[in-house]
């Protein structure tokens, strides 16, 4: 079983001024809903109201085969929105409305095996509201045998608080077997610039393996004994919003189907393959089973 763990939002998306779409989104979600629809068994732990665009996400999620028996349905609330909008290089700028309930995530944590796989990340699992809940899950599975990977998936707009949450940030990465980062997320984070900084930093809490993505300019990969490179394909995307959920869900992809971190060459590329599909849509996830 694959399950993810993140934030539920309905993402509105604007070019050029316009509104030019309206999906269910949210980082773990987006990568659920790509799993999801390649026939592998997901569940996304999250929380959502029982308003009208929650149960739109709701109905879409059972619809593209995830699973949804860990998503608190609340009502004093409103299910959280974001309006994504995207700039002349297809990237997205946001602004967030969001209305929580005061109960946050209280549903049981499910039972976890040595087989299984967690993702989680982005800010959210930085909020002190769902942070204790987030790391119960994560423990659990850990002392469970999953393997953990950890997304930190922060954003510039943030910046200014991670003076507060770097802690945190460096506890995510110790719990995780693998971390995927983008170079903008470490930048955000600790201030670097360099794959080779951002590895020295996850080896700092005994991180055995980060996969460090560069958007065009390519992936790096570092591990015990291993630095390696691998180039991205040169294509004009549409969106880039669903661009590293996507490789995510191809990392995991690899990994359901037997393919280890020792053959990271299947993970990376898979990985490459799903984003670059995502950036050619408005979507924010794969369309469906790989016949390999």
């Amino acid at each position: 079983m694959v399950f993810t763990i993140g934030e539920i939002l309905l993402d509105i998306i604007f070019l050029d001024g316009q509104p030019v779409g309206a999906r269910p989104g949210g980082s773990m979600l987006n990568t659920s809903v790509s799993l999801g629809r390649c026939g592998l068994p997901v569940r996304l732990i999250s929380e959502t109201a029982k308003d009208m665009a929650g149960e739109q996400i709701i109905g879409f999620l059972a619809e593209n085969g995830v699973d949804v028996r860990d998503i608190y349905r609340y009502e004093d609330g409103k299910t959280a929105i974001a309006l994504a909008f995207l700039d002349k290089e297809t990237n997205a700028h946001y602004s967030f409305y969001k209305i929580y309930p005061q109960k946050r995530l209280p549903q049981t944590v499910p039972d976890f095996h040595r087989d299984d796989i967690l993702l989680f990340g982005s800010f959210y699992s930085l909020s002190k509201s769902v942070r204790d809940k987030i790391l119960a899950n994560v423990e659990k599975a850990r002392d469970s045998g999953s393997f953990i990977i950890y997304d930190p998936n922060i954003r510039s707009p943030h910046k200014h608080e991670m003076n507060e949450k770097r802690e945190m940030v460096l506890e995510n990465i110790r719990l995780s077997n693998l971390v995927r980062g983008s170079d903008e997320d470490f930048h955000t984070i600790f201030d670097v610039k360099s794959p080779e900084e951002a590895w020295k930093i996850c080896q700092s809490v005994s991180c055995k393996m980060l996969i460090y993505t560069m958007n065009r300019n390519g992936v790096m990969v570092f591990g015990e004994g291993l630095k390696k490179y691998y180039p991205v394909p040169d294509i004009n995307p549409v969106s880039t919003i669903g661009a590293g959920d996507s490789f995510n869900a191809g990392i995991i992809y690899e990994l359901y189907r037997g393919m280890g971190v020792k053959d990271i060459d299947s993970l990376v590329k898979r990985g490459i393959e799903f984003a670059e599909e995502v950036c050619l849509s408005v979507d924010n996830y794969v369309s469906g089973r790989r016949e390999d």
